[in-house]
């Protein structure tokens, strides 16, 4: 172990240095291990040479033996030589689960160095005088350092999870208001979610837009119009499809790295990788307390920074996108559905890939159980396949798909050539006539959510029936302002039959009635005990006696012909409906070309780095409670709450990254996180999985096979478990200074109000599924309720830079057993500057840190030269070593934000004054 002095001016002219070491897991310290301590004198910490002073070696054996574990050792400056280079105190020290760390305690100039025995979870009882010194950099001891994956105590301390990798810890001694020591341990971590959750979530963009592609393609043969407007549809998936795949094929060749620095942030391959994505957890061990922990997750806001921020971010363009997308519709000649019909085009899809295959599987469980004459088995196929088919009618039972498949229906070829055919002397006035005749018959669509009579254009589904694309468009949709019937909305063809999708959908039905009646039979007939029969019951047994009259034969035999019919009237259900979601969403698509697909590209963009920050914090957030079967309880009933801390201003490009954010964080509410059990405990196969579509992401998260048996039922056996994401944004530098005294900050302010609201509903929720009591008790025992009224005061207050609305916000949401994320634009000097804060709060409210530490502490975790340390540092930004490079934990001094702030404001008075002065 080296250890280097400087050379310090103290008053007591007797300096203090404190350095660790501890064995590693692999290396087994025996009592006749041997340490030696090298010293050395460096009188510039910036030079790259230093002095010897002096050697001295000691056995473990002789450290446990010595009074009070502690020697004296006399430092000998004739030992040999060891290298010279001054990073390498950092780079070797080692820390493991079952070894106790151990430090030196002093190197003076008499020439002796002291070595004492430390443990976690002991406290030494130390005189304030032995640490404090006049110089402020010697208040605070860093007792040890690892950058070695060894240095997690797994005893002790609770796991992070499998995703976590390279860990970077620091243990500090800070002094308690009782004149007790408290251990302090900062654990940072990368994630390898940084980069497997993205790469997942590419591959199902891809996977999706080809099979929207095909969907396409099934369409069917339609008009020239409708014909061109596919082919120009494809034409743009086909671009987003072969640039997903070129970033995937990039992100495959990257390996090793586990996190993007934010000098790559504006970089393509990598754009969809969130930036500096870190975890933090601060482990506290105090006298006669129980050891406690506090985790954090660090990441870059999400946003497109390869896209820029020129024209606004996702949250401004997409209000833009859907104001402009209406006259689009008129431009293109096409159907416009409003959002809310989109969504539930995408929604029906989604619930047919899904209940689909479901329910051909559960129909041959039934056969199954029908063969194998068991009379549970069959019973609970028949329970589980009877679920499934009625909420797969119920989902197709919406009047969106009726007026889908009619708009289809006038959309092809044969439609036309019928109207031309009636009057092909007056083709001009074949829209007229339809019309009228959709005046006489009204439309399904006046059955939509939000539609009715007397909805203009701008409300509903209006359609402009040129099929052939040569004709002008109808004069009722000329001028924006005029108004258009809802009822002439959607053309109808007099030898179209709308009840056809009635009796499709409705033969599912009956089909399973048939089944369910027939089930009901064989179990009746297998039943030796006769009993009376309730008039429904004998109502389907007649129904069974009729089918079976026709089919003698064994359960599979007769059941057969009926699961077969059930599955043949689902699979033509699920294509009508496919082909009239695919319309809807070709119309979509068609009216957005090209601004929608540009805006769908820079969404999944956000999304994606928005994931992997959720993904990361509820891995951890999940393995930390483990243990907690309050949390488990509350996981599975309620959820999580994963509150988002923002420190972006309300100024220049940042207002982009703020509303990318707000959409992207947002969009975390269509995800689902849900435990399954891993193959093995392989690293491998505990690495959560992605799946589902850009409507409905689920999360699985693999647990080992003993962990996973330990958690509640309801989890095991599969429960989706819900996360809400909360946001709330304060903006706290020079920036924001400006954007508060000359610019705007209602983004901001509607941002906190909106995500208090959720918090508010969620808490709400958590009150009435479960007991406050589950919840974790912390020192500070302020009422949820109350903390609640106090954030929503603060966040309808006018007031610059409140930073009260953040610090409640964290408060609650430690208190709810939440998920905390703190970011700024690339996670690094505002993020640090409010984790530290925190963290010192944290030790003085819940562990009583002395007053006169707070500062030394905040110091200490700020400053990444600390005693122990005197040579240089690697940035994982730049790649390599940095020369006396500033600390990325480091606030603005409060004073030069207000001064430069100042200046910054005359200059732009004296800039006006001399312009006028000028042209004058």
């Amino acid at each position: 172990m080296d250890c280097f002095r400087l050379h310090k001016q103290l008053a007591n002219g007797d300096p203090l240095f404190l350095t660790g070491v501890t064995f590693p897991s692999e290396y087994h310290a025996s009592p006749e291990t041997l340490v030696k301590l090298t010293v050395y004198d460096a009188k510039d910490k910036n030079q790259e040479s230093s002095s010897l002073v002096g050697s001295a070696t000691f056995s473990v054996g002789e450290l446990l033996r010595a009074k009070d574990e502690r020697l004296t050792l006399s430092l000998s400056s004739s030992a040999s030589s060891v290298p010279r280079g001054i990073r390498a105190h950092g780079q070797n020290m080692k820390m493991s689960a079952n070894a106790a760390p151990w430090y030196s305690d002093g190197a003076c100039a008499a020439g002796t160095v002291v070595v004492s025995r430390l443990k976690m979870g002991e406290m030494e009882e130390v005189d304030v005088d032995h640490i404090t010194t006049d110089v402020p950099s010697h208040k605070c001891p860093l007792v040890c350092e690892s950058a070695s994956h060894a240095g997690i105590d797994r005893e002790n301390n609770p796991p992070t999870g499998p995703v976590f990798k390279n860990p970077i810890c620091k243990v500090y001694r800070f002094q308690t208001e009782d004149s007790k020591w408290m251990l302090v341990r900062e654990q940072m971590e990368e994630c390898t979610l940084s980069f497997s959750v993205p790469k997942q979530l590419l591959s199902l963009y891809i996977q999706e837009d080809m099979s929207r592609v095909q969907d396409l393609r099934e369409l069917g043969e339609l008009s020239p119009h409708w014909d061109n407007l596919r082919k120009e549809v494809m034409t743009r998936y086909g671009g987003i499809i072969s640039s997903y795949q070129e970033t995937f094929a990039e992100l495959d060749k990257i390996t090793g790295r586990s996190f993007k620095p934010s000098c790559c942030k504006a970089q393509k391959s990598l754009q969809f990788i969130p930036i500096n994505l870190h975890t933090q957890r601060m482990r506290v061990t105090c006298p006669k307390k129980t050891d406690a922990f506090y985790d954090i997750v660090t990441v870059g806001a999400p946003a497109a920074h390869f896209q820029g921020f020129k024209c606004g971010g996702l949250q401004r363009l997409l209000s833009r996108y859907e104001a402009e997308k209406k006259s689009f519709s008129t431009a293109y000649q096409c159907i416009y559905y409003s959002p809310q019909h989109t969504a539930k085009a995408q929604e029906v899809l989604s619930t047919m890939s899904l209940l689909q295959p479901l329910i051909t599987s559960l129909a041959e469980q039934l056969l199954q159980a029908a063969q194998e004459h068991s009379c549970p088995g069959l019973r609970d196929a028949l329970k589980n396949l009877s679920d499934k088919t009625e909420q797969f009618v119920h989902t197709l039972k919406d009047e969106l798909v009726k007026s889908a498949l009619l708009a289809l229906h006038a959309a092809r070829p044969g439609y036309v050539s019928k109207s031309q055919k009636q009057n092909p002397a007056q083709g001009g006035q074949h829209q007229g006539r339809v019309l009228q005749g959709a005046e006489q018959s009204p439309s399904p669509a006046q059955g939509l959510p939000g539609h009715s009579p007397a909805t203009s254009t701008t409300d509903g589904t209006a359609m402009c029936n040129n099929v052939d694309g040569s004709q002008n468009p109808h004069p009722l949709m000329r001028g924006e302002g005029a108004p258009l019937k809802h009822q002439d909305s959607i053309p109808h063809h007099k030898e179209y039959d709308e009840e056809e999708w009635d009796r499709v959908w409705a033969n599912v039905a009956k089909c399973l009635n048939c089944v369910i009646a027939m089930v009901d039979k064989l179990l009746e007939e297998d039943n030796s005990k006769q009993e009376p029969v309730p008039e429904q019951q004998q109502q389907q047994q007649q129904l069974a006696d009729v089918i079976i009259s026709h089919n003698p034969g064994t359960w599979k035999e007769q059941l057969c012909p009926l699961v077969t019919r059930l599955k043949e009237c689902v699979m033509e259900v699920v294509e009508k409906a496919r082909r009239g979601m695919t319309f809807v969403l070709l119309q979509e698509a068609a009216c957005s070309i090209p601004q929608g697909f540009l805006l769908q590209q820079r969404r999944d963009v956000v999304f994606s780095q928005a994931l992997a920050a959720l993904a990361c914090g509820f891995v951890m957030r999940l393995y930390a409670g483990m243990q907690d079967q309050g949390f488990l309880r509350q996981l599975h009933l309620v959820g999580l709450v994963a509150q988002f801390e923002s420190l972006l201003s309300t100024y220049s490009e940042e207002i982009g990254m703020l509303e990318d954010m707000e959409v992207g964080i947002s969009d975390l509410q269509r995800v689902l996180f849900q435990i399954t059990e891993a193959q093995t405990d392989d690293f491998r196969d505990l690495q959560p999985l992605v799946c589902g579509r850009r409507d409905h992401f689920t999360v699985e998260v693999p647990l080992p096979r003993l962990v996973f048996q330990s958690l509640p039922a309801e989890i095991r056996e599969g429960k989706p478990l819900r996360v809400f994401p909360v946001m709330f944004n304060v903006g706290i530098n020079e920036q924001q200074t400006i954007a508060e005294r000359f610019g705007d900050i209602t983004l901001q302010e509607r941002i906190n109000q909106r995500n208090f609201e959720t918090l508010e509903a969620y808490y709400k929720s958590l009150s009435e599924k479960l007991p406050l009591e589950c919840l974790p008790s912390f020192q500070t025992q302020a009422d949820l309720k109350e903390l609640l009224e106090t954030l929503g005061q603060n966040v309808v207050t006018k007031k610059r830079k409140n930073v009260e609305i953040l610090w409640i916000a964290a408060t609650i949401c430690r208190r709810l057993n939440g998920i905390r994320f703190t970011s700024c634009k690339s996670a690094k000097d505002r993020t640090s500057m409010s984790v530290t804060l925190e963290q010192c709060a944290l030790l003085r409210d819940e562990h009583q840190l002395s007053k006169d530490f707070f500062i030394r502490a905040l110091d200490c975790m700020r400053s990444r030269l600390t005693q122990g340390d005197v040579g240089q540092w690697d940035d994982p930004e730049a790649g390599g070593p940095t020369d006396n490079k500033p600390a990325s934990r480091h606030f603005y001094p409060i004073a030069l934000l207000l001064v430069s702030s100042h200046l910054l404001v005359v200059w732009l008075i004296l800039s006006l004054v001399f312009l006028l002065a000028k042209y004058q």
